[in-house]
């Protein structure tokens, strides 16, 4: 259910309304436009339709919300949310690069990382210090050593970080080093983790799981943003097809489709979409031509040693180039880098 508030609505009417709201057992959800506020309201409808909220001071009317994901849809939010990582806003005019090597492998590599693509235009480090891999026996991640490397390549290049957390128990400690935490595709349905940072309050970017329809994939933001945090960037990184020439299918199509339905801003990672470095500035291309508000991509200068990773991993210079080219997309389409 979405109240509707007037223009000229004041902070002590608000107050009154979420009050009542929360005195009936339920949450409300306050989302402040340009035009005007809403209270997004959480729980039970049917109490919410015996109250007439219609006649409290600065209410305009109310009325339900017809998608299954109520927070994230374009019906509790007209406008196009931006998120700010320290500075940075995601989901505005200027499209966001996020570029590093799939796993932290040690810190002087990092760092070489990090000088080079913030020179090709890259404005968040990122890189794995806890990797999900399917065999048990392949490189893991260095845990903790990982986060305090990304956190000194941080300072020494002003690079912002992202990198993902894969357990609830792991999410005070990766607060502490990352600026933007990640939920991998594997993880996606993870609830009680999604539930976990919704509480942290820090910016969010939930990648699509790769068997995932668009629904399922707003759905778990739904969960993110139900827990009180807002600041959610959603990823889309390739779902499973019948196609087996490319690593997974990059379906650039939900970038249009997520933006009609959800006000979240979405990037779009083409590295693990066709897991060919080859392939890769040219599914960059394609996902700005599509609306994408920003690319994570993966960056190595040894991919052939790389631990995790190397086959879809770009050259420095190749980032560079990719990186150069980008830039005349982003001018056709209204943006820029």
């Amino acid at each position: 259910m979405i109240i509707v508030l007037k223009k000229d609505v004041t902070e002590a009417q608000i107050k009154h309304i979420v009050e009542k709201v929360k005195a009936l057992g339920l949450r409300p959800m306050i989302s402040k436009g340009a035009e005007r506020s809403i209270i997004g309201v959480i729980g039970e409808e049917e109490i919410l339709r015996s109250e007439p909220l219609e006649v409290f001071p600065g209410v305009e009317k109310v009325m339900p919300v017809l998608s299954p994901y109520k927070l994230v849809s374009r019906e509790f939010k007209k406008e196009n949310s931006v998120v700010d990582v320290s500075g940075i806003k995601i989901g505005g005019k200027k499209i966001v690069v996020m570029a590093g090597p799939c796993s932290v492998e040690s810190k002087d590599l990092l760092i070489k990382i990090a000088v080079s693509v913030k020179k090709a235009g890259a404005v968040v480090l990122r890189g794995g210090a806890f990797k999900p891999r399917s065999s048990p026996y392949a490189f893991q991640g260095l845990g903790q050593e990982g986060l305090i490397y990304l956190k000194e390549a941080s300072k020494k290049t002003g690079l912002k970080i992202v990198t993902e957390v894969m357990d609830t128990r792991d999410v005070p400690l990766v607060v502490k080093y990352a600026d933007i935490l990640q939920v991998g595709a594997r993880n996606m349905q993870n609830f009680n983790l999604l539930k976990e940072l919704g509480v942290a309050k820090k910016p969010v970017l939930l990648k699509r799981g790769m068997m995932s329809t668009v629904k399922e994939w707003l759905m778990s933001a739904e969960y993110i943003l139900s827990n009180g945090n807002f600041n959610v960037i959603l990823c889309e990184r390739g779902i499973r097809t019948f196609e087996d020439y490319t690593r997974f299918t990059l379906d650039l199509s939900a970038v249009p489709v997520v933006k009609a339905l959800s006000h979240l801003p979405v990037i779009v990672d083409p590295s693990h979409g066709v897991g060919k470095w080859g392939l890769v500035s040219a599914m960059s291309n394609a996902a700005i031509a599509a609306g994408a508000d920003g690319l994570i991509v993966e960056v190595h200068p040894n991919p052939e040693e790389a631990k995790s990773d190397g086959l879809q991993s770009l050259l420095p210079e190749n980032f560079a180039k990719m990186m150069f080219d980008l830039k005349k997309i982003a001018k056709a389409v209204g943006r820029e880098i």
